[in-house]
């Protein structure tokens, strides 16, 4: 109390040297930065990022260098296994990682908030999906890459994936999000496949009728995991006391797994690296591909910039008023991982890693938002469907008409939600679109053709998308929460004015400058 009395010059005064002290130490650190200095600093801070960059170009010239040497199948199999055992490393980590980050993040989110969050997730993803579809269809028709006479490099055909009924589709991807085994789920996905049966009828007639028949295809069902994880966490948290040693547990797993993230980040750019090259190396004439499908792979990698570039952090600075550039900034590692890997799901330990301590975004919302969207999210995808919709329209000299296009928005927005975060995913539900609009299926082998390069960008995009995602969402969730404390702290002032039970009578008031002159003499 009598150190209150005291004057604040009189305090500055006594405790002048420290001030003095503090007043030095700014001479001491003006000693202007030197030029090597200041380069040797952003090196060592943004090491990881110069490294993965450097990956992917030496790896190109790395690729194109060994395309010299005529290497066989055997070889190029050997020559790419550090890029193997990169991608099996990232795999190896994805269930713990989503499993438990959704359950912690589910645990630890109040469940209307849990609402919340979602629901500006989807909508989010949602709007910039469709943005997505409609750039690439613009693009489509600005460029029109089918149009003029290309000669078409001669595919093996098996690989197209079998047609679908749209319904089958769509019934697919609600019995994805209900696995009806949970084990199973972590390496299997539910699709339809059909038999031909012949029905006897009237003991004339034979007709064949396409049945629907269920089958187990290799590849983890995330979506299923997803649903159940997050479902687990809130019934964790509507537990209470009792559901708090497995939070713990989950919380304490997931923290370990971002350690094996971080170690794995330093490995990255060697398999990277060796990715590229191997991809490269593995073509049979790039030269050849480029000239037929220039058109075709330019216009996917247009739209892809153009919404990676102006409309995605054009959306996140009219929200935010924040520089976007700098937020990209932050993701180069798991951009570059992304372009490597190919693979949303194989990128999605590294993107939580850079939007947590490079953005400031929280692990709540980090961890929560970033497993959705790595399976909901395919802004990349969406675009390259529908370039490749219209690409194989023009191709076929089938003119589309209004209707048909706003199918294929839609069919695109719609299905690239059930796209598997794989590499070559995208492809598996151009059938779908094909179907939808009743375009030839045959001519998915030239897109399968040069997707190892347009499959590279939309992975990019995507895992862009949701960084801006999970940035947003910070932003809502400051925003409300600085509102709150606004909020509670007008309520607690605008009490003591308006409350008649904390008005005191004339008599004590004359009392307080004798309570106030006791407190100074003390």
């Amino acid at each position: 109390m009598a150190n209150e009395s005291i004057p604040i010059e009189e305090r500055k005064a006594s405790n002048g040297g420290a001030h003095g002290l503090s007043k030095e130490l700014p001479d001491q650190k003006s000693v202007p930065e030197t030029c090597s200095q200041k380069l040797k600093r952003i090196a060592r801070a943004n090491m990881l990022v110069i490294l993965t960059v450097a990956a992917v170009i030496v790896g190109i010239f790395i690729g194109l260098s060994v395309r010299q040497a005529q290497l066989s199948e055997t070889q190029i199999i050997y020559f790419g296994f550090p890029g193997e055992l990169l991608i099996r490393l990232l795999k190896m980590i994805i269930i713990p990682l989503v499993v438990c980050s959704l359950v912690s993040g589910a645990a630890s989110i109040d469940p209307t908030a849990l609402g919340k969050l979602g629901g500006w997730a989807m909508l989010f993803f949602l709007v910039t999906t469709l943005i997505s579809s409609a750039v690439g269809v613009v693009m489509a028709f600005i460029i029109q890459p089918g149009s003029s006479e290309s000669v078409k490099p001669k595919i093996n055909g098996d690989d197209i994936p079998e047609a679908k009924e749209v319904i089958d589709s769509f019934l697919d991807l609600i019995r994805n999000i209900f696995p009806s085994n949970l084990v199973a789920a972590t390496f299997q996905s539910y699709t339809t496949s059909y038999k031909l049966v012949a029905k006897d009828k009237n003991g004339t007639n034979i007709t064949l009728e396409k049945i629907p028949v269920a089958t187990d295809v290799d590849g983890m069902n995330i979506l299923g995991l997803i649903v159940f994880a997050m479902v687990f966490g809130v019934a964790l948290r509507k537990l209470g006391e009792e559901g708090e040693i497995l939070i713990k547990f989950f919380n304490s797993f997931n923290e370990a797994t971002m350690v094996l993230v971080s170690w794995i980040m330093w490995y990255a750019p060697i398999g990277i690296m060796f990715l590229v090259a191997a991809k490269i190396v593995e073509m049979a004439d790039v030269g050849m591909l480029f000239a037929s499908l220039g058109k075709y792979i330019s216009c996917c990698v247009i739209g892809h910039a153009i919404h990676g570039l102006i409309i995605l952090p054009l959306i996140y600075f009219v929200i935010t008023r924040k520089n976007p550039y700098t937020f990209l900034l932050g993701l180069m590692t798991a951009l570059a991982t992304a372009f490597g890997t190919s693979s949303s799901s194989a990128s999605l330990p590294l993107m939580m890693k850079c939007v947590e301590e490079n953005n400031g975004v929280s692990k709540h919302i980090s961890r929560f938002i970033l497993p959705i969207g790595a399976t909901v999210n395919m802004d990349g995808a969406a675009c390259f469907q529908c370039v490749a919709a219209v690409f194989i329209a023009q191709l076929n000299n089938i003119p589309l008409n209004f209707v048909q296009v706003i199918t294929i928005l839609v069919t695109a927005t719609a299905s690239s939600v059930g796209a598997a975060g794989i590499p070559a995913g995208g492809v598996l539900t151009l059938a779908i679109i094909l179907e939808a609009v009743g375009l030839p299926t045959n001519d998915l082998s030239l897109i399968l053709a040069v997707d190892w390069i347009v499959d590279r960008t939309c992975t990019v995009i995507n895992v862009e998308g949701d960084a801006f995602g999970a940035g947003l969402l910070q932003f809502f969730t400051d925003r409300t929460s600085k509102k709150e404390v606004m909020e509670l702290s007008e309520v607690r002032s605008d009490k003591p004015e308006h409350s008649p039970l904390i008005e005191k009578p004339a008599g004590l008031e004359t009392s307080r400058p004798q309570a106030s002159e006791r407190e100074s003499i003390m």
